[in-house]
């Protein structure tokens, strides 16, 4: 195993992906087969250099060894510095794990495109992000990162627009890489900023620089560094391209981007705010719990406003985003006050909950994705009883349903209890004004835990219970077990993540130490060690309390089913209807389950109805030919801070543009004039 720690591996594990992207993109040029070995290709390079990671990660997690590759560059300024320490092995190997699975099912998923001729550069830009999305939490310099981080967002935009004839898609595209663009410039300048202050754009220099830097500086870094990586992570009101580029991507695709692409910001501000400029002041803490907490309400009310199934996905990761933020920004108070060991302890159940989202939001897309192929279609009004043509789907659905709801004992239920006690010792220990914050957060985790679970059973129960309400359900059929088999295998681990809690938060504590925070070996569980109050708080998850009551649930429905059935012949014939043909018109829809829910939330959500009418008779108007109610949701953040901030830079390009005068001697002028300018500058300096 000594292997995967050398710089042999790293380049079998680049050399991969480089493989698979050039492989699938030349074998569609020159094959005569309608891309079937360029699928092939990009796949099985993506799965197997994806493995190859996941190896390297637990290689360095078992030893407790990290190591460190460098290579020199053509470039100024430019290293391609490697850093695999216990917390980025965490990471790549989470990621790494996804992009197995999201490979698998990407082969099957893909199929259907073979004969358009597309995935050839599909191959090549799908290679190109994944292996970006490994790398990326491993880079050790700035400007390296930078690369990696450009590389990530640019692949994964043209697999946004890949299926390129849809309007819709392209749109998406577009505003995506607006936004993705927005937060890399704030990024750029935290790292300037960092540079300028340290000397250096290695991250090694900049851990050895704390402590060093004035308040003012550390100030413009890490709110640089939030801007930045909020805007990736889909927190509010920085969101707007979330829920347009995830319906709009591949299924698997959008699996790995909510899954693990939104998760590579939240590692990058733990390293900012952790690791390389430790001792932020307790106001950050507050503000992650603030924004965490309104990202998780406001994503939630979305999600159960919508009817597009990839669109509630993607604003249930808003709202899974701000529950891993606002455990996040517990941690950074509570280390603020010297509450070393909650703090460390509230990290965790972060990582906690980030893991638990990677799996069973990637089990939800990949469950969405084999509804979508079957049906051809992402509204959820036009599904129905596809329980009956997808079992095997719609029991995975199910787990991920349950898991991300937050029902034990699935993992979404552990880390979410987690994060409740946190915010219980925050404010039993916290100073009146931090108390506020950790009271809000709790507040707002209360309220999106049931919301989440209203949102879920509308999901799995409009989509496959019930009877079909159009031809598309009707016809729908099981999907291959290349799509099967990693639904299959994600939701054990959400079973096993939940079932086995106290070891992987021990692990996942070790790991958080690991960076330095404080001595590991003082913090090992059992898990009230980290409470220090045994009375205060309830374990993990109580294995025997619901070992005993699933016995005596199975024990009162089989004494039911033997008593209600005993002596009796059972009939099965049409249900009664009144007199009238019971058809899916008749059955409630996603629109009405959650109109109660919308019309309370009115003020935020912004209801729109539009109503069209058609007479017989135009002159009269007493006999009507058809009538249609169109529903929808106003953006709020377009409409307030969006579109008026658009206006205006379009009023100042518009002034600006003024100085074109198109004489040449006033160009010159200009350049007269910065020229003394900046010899000014540079004679103050």
């Amino acid at each position: 195993m000594e292997f995967f720690l050398t710089q042999e591996a790293l380049f079998l594990f680049v050399g991969l992906f480089l493989f698979g992207a050039i492989a699938s993109f030349i074998a569609d040029v020159w094959m005569n087969d309608g891309g079937r070995l360029a699928n092939l290709l990009a796949h099985g390079a993506a799965m197997i250099g994806s493995f190859v990671g996941f190896i390297m990660a637990v290689v360095v997690l078992v030893n407790g060894r990290g190591v460190n590759w460098e290579f020199e560059s053509a470039f100024p300024l430019l290293e391609l510095s490697f850093r695999l320490d216990g917390m980025s092995a965490f990471f790549l190997g989470l990621s790494a794990c996804i992009g197995v699975l999201a490979s698998i099912y990407g082969y099957g998923y893909q199929r259907h495109f073979i004969g358009s001729g597309r995935l050839g550069s599909y191959g090549f830009f799908y290679n190109l992000f994944v292996g970006s999305l490994l790398l990326v939490g491993v880079a050790n310099q700035a400007l390296f990162f930078l690369l990696i981080w450009e590389m990530m967002s640019l692949a994964s935009y043209f697999l946004v627009v890949f299926e390129r004839e849809k309007i819709e898609n392209v749109r998406a595209g577009f505003l995506y890489f607006l936004m993705t663009h927005f937060g890399t410039a704030f990024i750029v300048l935290a790292c300037l900023l960092a540079y300028h202050a340290t000397g250096s754009f290695s991250f090694d220099a900049w851990r050895e620089a704390f402590g060093t830097l004035s308040s003012g500086t550390e100030f413009l870094i890490l709110s640089s560094a939030l801007i930045g990586f909020a805007t990736k992570a889909g927190l509010i009101p920085l969101h707007i391209w979330l829920p347009e580029a995830h319906p709009a991507a591949p299924s698997h695709v959008s699996a790995l981007m909510s899954g693990i692409m939104v998760k590579t910001a939240l590692f990058m501000l733990f390293r900012f705010f952790f690791d390389f400029f430790q001792g932020a002041r307790v106001e950050w803490g507050v503000a992650f719990l603030i924004i965490g907490a309104i990202s998780a309400i406001l994503g939630i009310l979305y999600a159960n406003a919508e009817r597009d199934l990839k669109r509630i996905l993607a604003y249930s990761t808003v709202e899974n985003v701000g529950i891993i933020t606002i455990a996040f920004g517990a941690g950074l108070a509570l280390f603020a006050l010297d509450q070393e060991r909650v703090a460390l302890f509230a990290l965790a159940a972060a990582f906690y909950h980030l893991v638990n989202h990677a799996v069973f939001k990637s089990l939800l897309f990949f469950g969405a994705g084999s509804v979508v192929s079957t049906t051809g279609t992402r509204n959820t009004e036009s599904y129905g009883g596809l329980i009956r043509v997808m079992p095997y789907t719609a029991a995975f659905f199910l787990i991920g349903s349950l898991a991300i709801s937050a029902l034990p004992p699935f993992n979404g239920f552990v880390s979410e209890w987690l994060t409740f006690q946190v915010l219980f010792v925050g404010i039993v220990g916290a100073p009146l004004a931090v108390k506020s914050a950790f009271l809000f957060a709790l507040a707002a985790l209360v309220f999106t835990s049931g919301l989440a679970l209203a949102c879920f059973v509308k999901v799995f129960g409009i989509t496959f219970l019930a009877r079909p309400r159009t031809d598309g359900a009707k016809d729908a059929c099981e999907v291959s077990w290349l799509m099967l088999s990693p639904m299959a295998l994600l939701s054990i681990a959400t079973l096993a993540l939940g079932l086995f809690s106290s070891h992987v938060l021990s692990a996942l504590t070790g790991v958080v130490a690991s960076i330095g925070l404080t001595n590991p070996a003082t913090l090992r569980f059992p898990f009230l060690e980290i409470i220090a109050s045994r009375h205060a708080f309830a374990d993990v998850l109580p294995l025997a309390m619901i070992a005993i009551f699933l016995v005596i649930t199975l024990a009162v429905v089989f004494m039911t089913i033997r008593i209600m059935t005993r002596n009796r012949t059972v009939t099965i014939g049409p249900t009664w209807d009144c007199g009238f043909p019971l058809s899916g018109r008749n059955e409630i829809t996603a629109t009405s389950f959650s109109r109660s829910l919308v019309t309370i939330f009115r003020g935020v959500l912004r209801p729109t109805r539009q109503s069209m009418i058609e007479y017989h008779d135009e002159q009269t108007r007493y006999f009507v030919k058809a009538a249609s109610i169109e529903t929808g949701l106003q953006d709020i953040y377009r409409e307030r801070l969006y579109y008026p901030a658009g206006k205006m830079l379009h009023f100042l390009a518009d002034r600006i543009r003024r100085i074109q005068t198109g004489n040449v001697n006033m160009y010159i002028l200009y350049l007269a004039l910065a020229l003394i300018g900046a010899l000014l500058w540079a004679a103050r300096a």
